[in-house]
């Protein structure tokens, strides 16, 4: 029996047994189920500007979350140990521990005093283990914590609506403001520029823009995010980061400072808080 996903762009539309493009959801006897719930990969209390968050709660830290997988598939991936690895495959196997919400939840009260304030899904895209996350998020809440989410963008306006209501504060990477470049990469725009806007409305939020020179380091196009962003709320928190060789695009070198800083001074001519990062 078939059975379509309904978190991401995608859609994937699977056979019993078949995994979906992110690799962690699968059709389980015409249901589909998060393969990756509870399976963790990364663990670790950061500061909070390292989501990055620069104004939600500053100073403080954050215990912080990743599983394996991915909906889309970006040649520069700086995790891709993890958001690439295919489950099925034994040279893809990832070291893990499993924990239930309550497990991790109680972990994270427990770091309280180290100056934890919640939990962060971050590492790999964390709405592709949608139902691990919505779990977390609630009990998070009912201890008093907040909720992070480091995320693509790329999950559909239903469920995001569903778990807004429990996320605090979000980081949302805009890789690019140019569909042909989000169709190489596995994504979709449009889903992101709707995921924007819409968690605009309930929580803090943040976007990155990675610079990847040849790709998206053009003025015009940076004019053309930050005018966006300003359209949508002019407090929107924007990060220009610096782009390392990685995975599949080795092929050019890091992107040069002053682009990063001249990209963030176009940036600065519609939005108030505007950040050049890694460099």
């Amino acid at each position: 029996m078939r059975a379509r996903c309904g978190i991401c762009h995608h859609g994937c539309n699977l056979s019993d047994g078949q995994l979906g493009v992110c690799r962690a959801r699968r059709n389980r006897g015409g249901k589909i189920v998060c393969e990756s719930y509870g399976r963790i990969t990364s663990i670790a209390l950061d500061p909070i500007e390292k989501k990055p968050l620069y104004r939600f709660k500053p100073g403080s830290r954050i215990l912080s979350v990743g599983s394996y997988g991915c909906n889309m598939r970006c040649s520069f991936c700086q995790n891709c140990e993890i958001s690439m690895a295919d489950p099925e495959k034994a040279e893809d196997e990832v070291r893990r521990i499993e924990l239930s919400p309550r497990e991790l939840v109680d972990k994270a009260v427990a770091l309280k005093p180290y100056g934890n304030v919640g939990l962060a899904y971050t590492y790999n895209e964390p709405f592709i283990w949608y139902e691990f996350v919505m779990d977390c998020a609630k009990l998070i809440r009912d201890n008093g914590l907040v909720n992070v989410a480091v995320t693509n963008g790329c999950i559909l306006e239903g469920p995001l609506l569903e778990i807004l209501p429990f996320i605090d504060a979000m980081n949302i990477d805009l890789k690019s403001f140019r569909h042909e470049f989000y169709k190489r990469m596995g994504g979709d725009l449009d889903t992101v520029l709707n995921t924007i806007k819409t968690a605009a409305k309930y929580c803090h939020v943040e976007v990155t823009t990675l610079i990847i020179p040849g790709e998206n380091d053009a003025e015009e196009e940076m004019e053309e995010i930050a005018s966006w962003l300003a359209g949508v709320d002019k407090n929107i928190t924007l990060h220009v980061t610096r782009f390392f060789p990685a995975w599949k695009m080795t092929d050019r070198p890091p992107t040069p400072v002053r682009t990063v800083y001249a990209l963030a001074g176009v940036a600065k001519k519609y939005l108030p808080y505007v950040y050049a990062g890694n460099c």
